[in-house]
């Protein structure tokens, strides 16, 4: 069974603990949805899934070129050994990649799509970019090299990603010594804030070691909640501008620099490095996080009615989409996906204020998560 496959038998499990988180979160006071972000979050995810049905082919086919040309040794598949040393490897390169998301700014750019949510939910779990793909599988090449053969590769993957999915969220407290070693919410909670204290740590996907190993564990602190988000927000519901907003930035501060290297170097510094010239003829405030408000407008509850109704129908034609894939020819994929986009775009549309500014504050992001 393909990975496709096996994320549509997964999505009414992850529909359903997200429904039970709902529940006890109202139940104990402490709701962590807001039907709008969720939406879009999820809304995201299945703008991801349908890119990746093409984007996938690519990087997979990359991986097994180099492991069909370069591996140093033949491991077996039959091996246990080699599924689980497979396994805490890809966590390992796993680990670099995400921290090379947040230290790189044309791969934040990417990224930045998981962080655009100023909720903290299991739906937040879902929401992926969709140009990840272009430039992740690089990361993961040591594995070929090392001869872990490409159906290996992909079921730890798969594994590694699904193992997030539970650690996105505010209902389950510390873990104790569970903490210490395996990413879990509390870790992660950190990884999604914009405090200073909390900015760029935690990375590790599965296992906390590696952060603890390379000094970029941080513990969260019961005297200063996490704040989620963006440094610089989205402000919008448009699952298309957000896979497109920090390329967007990136795009103008490269066409306004005057020096040639600063053009290359706004893509490949930390994310909110700016060059001299451009920061000072276009300057950002700086981030003030007492000011952060989140992005939250006011809508009908008509609109929001007709939102649901309309991603309902998109979620369910999405599933049907990746369940017949391989069967399709690429024209009928191109155009069911592109349909099934539109549609996501117009829940966004209804999501959105019309035509009264959004309640928000814009706080514009001057240093990191730009």
């Amino acid at each position: 069974m393909n990975d496709q496959r096996i994320i549509v038998l997964a999505v009414p499990v992850f529909l359903a603990l997200i429904g039970f988180e709902l529940l006890i979160g109202l139940a104990r006071g402490r709701n962590t949805y807001r039907l709008n972000d969720a939406l879009n979050s999820i809304g995201l995810g299945i703008v991801s899934q349908l890119v990746g049905v093409f984007g996938k082919l690519f990087a997979i086919g990359l991986y097994t070129i180099v492991w069909s040309h370069f591996a140093l040794w033949p491991l077996s598949p039959r091996s246990p050994w080699v599924w689980l040393g497979g396994l805490v490897l890809y966590d390992l390169c796993f680990y670099a990649y995400h921290r090379a998301e947040h230290r790189v700014a044309v791969l934040w750019a990417a990224h930045a799509v998981h962080h655009h949510s100023e909720d903290y939910n299991l739906s937040t779990a879902l929401r992926q970019p969709s140009s990840g793909w272009i430039a992740g599988w690089l990361f993961y090449l040591p594995m070929a090299v090392l001869g872990f053969p490409p159906l290996v590769f992909a079921t730890v993957a798969l594994i590694d990603l699904l193992y997030q999915f539970w650690v996105h969220t505010q209902q389950v407290g510390k873990l104790g010594w569970f903490d210490r070693w395996l990413c879990a919410p509390s870790n992660h909670r950190v990884h999604h804030a914009i405090n200073e204290r909390y900015l760029d740590r935690n990375y590790g996907g599965i296992l906390m070691v590696w952060d603890r190993m390379f000094g970029s564990y941080a513990a969260e602190a019961d005297a200063e909640p996490c704040i989620y988000g963006k440094r610089k927000p989205l402000h919008s519901w448009n699952p298309v501008w957000s896979n497109l907003q920090v390329y967007a930035d990136l795009a103008f501060d490269a066409w306004r620099a005057r020096h040639r290297r600063d053009k290359l170097r706004v893509w490949l510094m930390p994310p909110g490095w700016r060059p001299a010239d451009v920061a000072a003829r276009w300057p950002r405030p700086a981030f003030d996080v007492r000011q952060f408000r989140r992005y939250d407008p006011t809508v009908s509850r008509r609109s929001a009615g007709m939102a649901l109704a309309l991603f309902v129908v998109m979620l369910a034609a999405t599933l049907a989409f990746l369940w017949n894939a391989e069967a399709l020819s690429l024209a009928q994929q191109a155009g069911s996906a592109a349909a099934i986009v539109a549609g996501v775009w117009l829940v966004g549309v209804l999501c959105s204020p019309r035509p009264v500014e959004p309640a928000g504050v814009d706080v514009p992001g001057a240093t990191r998560r730009a």
